[in-house]
């Protein structure tokens, strides 16, 4: 089956005018700004605080800190995995440009930032409700991951995505709040402060059935360390403005979405567990539903089954003993 994936790559611009398409999750974080009344101001202030942090990052040759702009591009990622004409809308990723305004040069930024799948929401919010229900114990199934992980990997490694994109994609979460994080010695000079965690979490252990591995920083003038998934060599592979734009990107979804964690009044010291009930933390000006994220959740991860898991059950099955 994996000779015969199609997979077509479509992009949109996230801007003020963004519109949600029908595929599009809507717990999506852009996809979540872009409803309500307050769509069109959520998103210019999200996009204006997502410059205004890139220029405090990239602060040389840089006085009036105006110098770049982030221009976001949603990757929408169709599969069709039996070559029948029947796709189905397997990831959104996002897509960095920097604009440069002095040398007025556009420069590619990194693809990946934030990550969307249904197939994540249906092993996440079906299969591994379903697998707990009535349990004494949590426990994880069998095998969990491994299909979304095998289709993910099948992506980044096809000739679609060679030819559209040059680099590996870095994905950049929140830390697990039942995690304990220690700051280490190790410093850059734009990932800031690395930290290790206690233990993997549940998301870290799901994340390297997809090949990524996993490195905590708290950037510069940041309050709570962000993990890093990539492939390869994160501090090396990517130049300092690359970086910049995917932390400008994240950590101001993170603000957004938890405030608790990342627009808390206080820095996350030597040893630091995320608190998502953080009373002194600050709120942004961006309207965002966290309630409806959390209950939707569940509803595509159904979509996912109705409309992939069972369907190709057996071709699925087949694939993943090879």
């Amino acid at each position: 089956m994996s000779k015969d994936i199609i997979f077509t790559i479509n992009s949109e611009c996230l801007d003020e005018h963004y519109q949600p398409s029908e595929s599009t999750r809507v717990t999506t974080n852009f996809a979540n700004l872009a409803r309500g009344e307050r769509r069109q101001a959520n998103l210019r202030n999200a996009l204006k605080m997502v410059n205004n942090r890139f220029n405090a990052l990239a602060h040389w040759d840089n006085p009036n800190g105006d110098r770049y702009a982030v221009e976001l591009d949603i990757v929408s990622v169709d599969m069709d995995i039996a070559n029948n004409g029947h796709a189905f809308p397997a990831i959104e990723i996002l897509k960095t440009t920097i604009l440069d305004h002095h040398t007025n040069k556009r420069i590619q930024g990194i693809v990946g930032n934030n990550f969307s799948s249904y197939v994540r929401d249906y092993d996440f919010s079906v299969w591994l409700l379903e697998h707990n229900k009535h349990q004494p114990q949590f426990s994880i199934p069998k095998n969990f991951g491994e299909l979304h992980g095998k289709l993910f990997q099948c992506f980044v490694n096809s000739s679609d995505y060679k030819a559209h994109f040059n680099k590996p994609p870095v994905i950049c979460l929140s830390v697990s709040d039942s995690k304990v994080y220690r700051q280490t010695d190790n410093q850059h000079p734009i990932l800031g402060t690395e930290y290790l965690a206690n233990e993997a979490s549940l998301t870290e252990q799901y994340f390297q059935q997809m090949g990524l591995q996993v490195r905590y920083f708290m950037p510069p003038n940041s309050v709570a360390p962000l993990a890093f998934y990539f492939f390869g060599d994160l501090l090396n592979d990517y130049t300092h403005l690359e970086l910049i734009s995917t932390i400008s990107t994240m950590e101001t979804f993170q603000k957004i979405y938890r405030p608790e964690i990342y627009n808390a009044n206080s820095v996350a010291g030597k040893c630091y567990q995320p608190n998502l009930k953080n009373a002194d933390h600050s709120v942004t000006q961006i309207v965002y539903d966290r309630e409806e994220r959390s209950q939707l959740a569940n509803e595509q991860g159904k979509f996912a089954e109705e409309h992939f898991i069972k369907p190709y059950q057996t071709e699925l099955a087949q694939w993943l003993a090879q």
